[in-house]
């Protein structure tokens, strides 16, 4: 069982940057593929980002060169970095943690509201 926890969500103008945070509790977060996803107002929830153990990233093309996700392995923690954010970045973000045979876990989602 893995409990993920975000923070680092709030409100912010458009161009501005926020960095979200996610704590794992798992003893073995490093084997874990950590992934960002957002959910918008009467929308899917969608792919953001996400980062393998050996720190391979893949973005959504919307964020590309906007966001950066980063993990500290130490700290059992993986972060986004969102930069120029823009009006229709406004969604709840979901940490996640994905293994092959380990499961699939989420966190229960920060705020983030972008305004114009």
């Amino acid at each position: 069982q893995v409990q993920l926890v975000e923070s680092g969500g709030g409100l912010v103008q458009a161009g501005g940057s926020l960095r979200l945070s996610c704590a794992a509790s798992a003893s073995s977060f490093s084997v874990y593929v950590m992934g960002w996803y957002r959910q918008g107002p009467g929308k899917q929830r969608r792919l953001v980002a996400t980062i393998t153990s050996g720190g391979n990233t893949n973005y959504a093309d919307s964020v590309k060169g906007r966001f950066t996700i980063s993990r500290d392995n130490a700290k059992n923690t993986v972060y986004l970095q969102m930069n120029s954010l823009k009006p229709e970045d406004t969604a709840v973000y979901y940490c996640n943690a994905e293994h092959s045979w380990r499961g699939s876990y989420w966190g229960q989602g920060t705020q983030v509201t972008v305004s114009s």
